[in-house]
């Protein structure tokens, strides 16, 4: 009888600095709506979170939607939905420590739904918080390369909401 068992996929880390920030107010950004909508998301999309319960095992509900042309148009002719739900399962929650979520990867043309286990790790550092952002890799390099510059591009915007106004 074959193994059911699936083989361990590489994982990616995304690591950045956010100086000056509190580690308060960069856990509030991940873990309330008003932050996450905010900020998550990649250029081009907007998020709107439907349920929100922080905890182990507790539920993240959002809807991401394209808003710029050049998304909208990939998305088209990718036979793609404008508009994505997706479902995050928290696995872990210590507080200004660490997030770990799963969410399925179902949004793929042609490519059965898959799940993609993702880590937060948070770092008070002297007057600033580390980040390190550990995903599963997708189920190619194209699609792992996607995946890669949306969190860069997310974390980016965290960062440009964590900076005084």
């Amino acid at each position: 009888m074959p193994s059911q068992i699936q083989p361990a996929r590489r994982r990616v880390s995304i690591e950045r600095t956010f100086a000056g920030a509190a580690a308060e107010d960069v856990w509030a950004l991940w873990t309330t709506k008003e932050g996450i909508e905010s900020w998550w998301g990649p250029d081009g999309f907007e998020v709107k979170v439907r349920r929100l319960d922080v905890r182990l095992r507790g539920e993240l509900l959002y809807a991401m939607t394209a808003t710029a042309p050049d998304q909208i148009e990939f998305l088209k002719k990718a036979g793609m939905p404008l508009t994505t739900e997706s479902l995050v399962r928290y696995t872990d929650v210590v507080p200004l420590e660490r997030l770990a979520f799963t969410q399925v990867a179902d949004f793929i043309p042609g490519v059965k739904p898959y799940e993609v286990a993702t880590t937060v790790a948070f770092e008070m550092i002297p007057e600033a918080v580390r980040l390190v952002l550990t995903l599963d890799a997708m189920h190619d390099e194209h699609w792992t390369k996607l995946a890669v510059m949306g969190w860069e591009q997310e974390l980016d915007n965290l960062g440009r909401m964590l900076k005084p106004a």
